[in-house]
C-alpha cells in the first residue's frame, strides 16, 4: 500500500536495541526507561517546562506535519509529548495538592512530600517572642524595703506593711518601760485569738479603750461598764481576755509596789540581759522555753491570769528579753547592739549612783565630824 509509514508501538526491549536518531538521541528513550513509578517524589515542575522550550525549538516543516519522513524522526516526538504531558499532570497535581495542604502539615501532597511553610513560619514567629515568667504570690513590684534589707523568713513580700514596721522597729528590741512592757503583755494575750497583723491594725483602739496601757488607771477600770454589750472594748476580744487584763493591771500594780518597777522584777529572769538565741531557720524557733515556764508559773502565783508559757514567750520575743531574730536577719545584729548599748547605760547608771551615795555618805561623816568638834 502507497501512504506515509505507520507509527508501531515500540516497548522497551526495542528502544534499547534500535538506535533512534533524532534532535536529542538516546537521552529521550534512556529518560523513558528510567523512569520511576509515579507514586514516588518527582523532580520539580521546571524539568517540564524545559522539555517543553526545546519541543518547541525543534525544526518544523510542513511536510513533517502531515506525513512523518521516517520512523527515526516520528516516534521520539510521539514519545516525547506523551512524556511531557505526563509530567505536566504530574506537577499540576502536586502544586494542587501542596496548595492545600500549607495550613496543615499533617496533611500529604500526591508526591509524599509533606509541606511545613507556613508551620515553620509560625513557629519562627513564636520563638521570637520573649517570654515573661511571674511566679505565683509573689509581687512584681515588691516595697523599697524588702529589695534592700534580708529580715526574718516569715516576714515575706506579701506580709503587711505594719508588721513589717513592727519587725524593723520594735520586735526583738529590749524595753524597760512599765507601761510599755504592760502593752506587750496584753498584745501577746491576744495572740490567742487574733494575729499579729490585725492587732497592730486595732492598736490604736488599745491604748484607747486601756488608758493607753497605764497599769494603774486599767485597775480602776469599771468592768461592767467596760464588757457592756455593744462596747468598743467587747468588739475586740472576748470577755475572758478583758477580765484578765484588768486583773493583770491590778497584780502588777503591787508588783512594782514590791519591786519598784515590773521593768526590774520581770527582767530579774534573765540576770537583765536578753538571752541571744542565734537561730538560722524558723523551724529552730520554739513555742516556749522552760525560762518561759518558770515566769509563768510565779505570774499565775502571784494572781496574773491568761499568761501561759506560750502567751509569755511571745512576750519575752517582743519585749527584746530573747532575741529570737535569725541570724541572717538585718535585726539580729541591732538588737544585740541596743542591748549591749542599754547594759552600757545601766552599768553607768549604777556606777554613778554609787558614786553619789559614797559622795553623800562622806558630806554626813563630815557634818557629823564638824558638830561633833563644835561641841
Amino acid at each position: 500500500m502507497s501512504g506515509g509509514p505507520r507509527v508501531r508501538s515500540m516497548n522497551v526491549a526495542d528502544s534499547e536495541v534500535r538506535p533512534v536518531l533524532g534532535p536529542a538521541g538516546n537521552k529521550t528513550m534512556r529518560s523513558l526507561s528510567g523512569r520511576k513509578p509515579a507514586t514516588k517524589p518527582l523532580r520539580k515542575a521546571e524539568k517540564a517546562t524545559k522539555d517543553d522550550e526545546e519541543i518547541k525549538a525543534l525544526p518544523s516543516s510542513n511536510g513533517a506535519a502531515s506525513s512523518p519522513p521516517s520512523h527515526s524522526v516520528s516516534v521520539p516526538l510521539v514519545l516525547r509529548r506523551q512524556e511531557q504531558l505526563l509530567h505536566s499532570n504530574l506537577s499540576l497535581n502536586a502544586s494542587c495538592s501542596s496548595d492545600a495542604s500549607t495550613d496543615s502539615f499533617h496533611s500529604r501532597a500526591s508526591t509524599g512530600r509533606i509541606t511545613r511553610s507556613s508551620s515553620t513560619a509560625r513557629r519562627r514567629s513564636y520563638a521570637s517572642k520573649p517570654k515573661v515568667i511571674v511566679s505565683d504570690g509573689v509581687s512584681e513590684s515588691p516595697p523599697d524595703g524588702l529589695k534592700a534589707k534580708r529580715r526574718c523568713a516569715w516576714v515575706t513580700p506579701n506580709t503587711d506593711l505594719s508588721y513589717i514596721a513592727f519587725h524593723d522597729e520594735e520586735w526583738g528590741v529590749p524595753v524597760h518601760d512599765d507601761k510599755k512592757l504592760f502593752e506587750l503583755l496584753v498584745l501577746s494575750g491576744a495572740l490567742a485569738e487574733l494575729t499579729w497583723p490585725t492587732i497592730l491594725s486595732k492598736r490604736h483602739i488599745f491604748r484607747e479603750v486601756f488608758a493607753d496601757f497605764d497599769p494603774i488607771a486599767v485597775a480602776k477600770l469599771n468592768e461592767k461598764k467596760l464588757m457592756a454589750p455593744g462596747s468598743i472594748a467587747s468588739s475586740l476580744i472576748s470577755e475572758l481576755k478583758l477580765r484578765g487584763i484588768i486583773e493583770n493591771a491590778r497584780q502588777m500594780s503591787k508588783v512594782i509596789d514590791e519591786f519598784g518597777s515590773f521593768d526590774e522584777y520581770i527582767w530579774s529572769f534573765v540576770n537583765h540581759k536578753p538571752i541571744v538565741s542565734r537561730f538560722r531557720y524558723p523551724r529552730h524557733v520554739p513555742v516556749k522555753t522552760p525560762k518561759a515556764d518558770v515566769i509563768s508559773k510565779d505570774l499565775v502565783r502571784r494572781g496574773f491570769r491568761s499568761v501561759g508559757p506560750t502567751v509569755i514567750y511571745s512576750f519575752m520575743q517582743v519585749a527584746g528579753i530573747t532575741n529570737d531574730h535569725l541570724i541572717s536577719c538585718f535585726r539580729f545584729q541591732d538588737c544585740v547592739t541596743a542591748a549591749e548599748v542599754k547594759e552600757e547605760e545601766i552599768t553607768t547608771g549604777a556606777a554613778e549612783e554609787k558614786k553619789s551615795n559614797v559622795i553623800e555618805s562622806e558630806l554626813s561623816r563630815a557634818i557629823d565630824e564638824l558638830s561633833f568638834s563644835s561641841e
